[in-house]
């Protein structure tokens, strides 16, 4: 039998795995954003609306980001 303190650790450090993967995912996919607003910023014409959109995701994958580094690293005042 498992001791219960040692499965909610495994579950911990499994959750904090994940998390940590999807923090790279989303700072991926922020960079390319940010790769491909540059691209499309640099042609004379650009879909305003698209640029837009692009805009407002990449704001959104931050918020997400800021979200899962508060909550990995907490900042704890002692």
């Amino acid at each position: 039998m498992i001791p219960e303190g040692k499965v909610r650790i495994d579950a911990t450090m499994n959750e904090a795995e994940s998390l940590t993967l999807k923090l790279e995912e989303l700072r991926l996919e922020h960079r390319d954003l940010d790769e491909v607003i540059a691209r499309l910023t640099e042609t004379p014409i650009y879909d305003q609306l698209q640029l837009q959109r692009l805009k407002k995701r990449k704001l959104g994958l931050k918020d997400q980001i800021s979200y899962l580094v508060d909550y990995l690293e907490p900042d704890i005042i002692a």
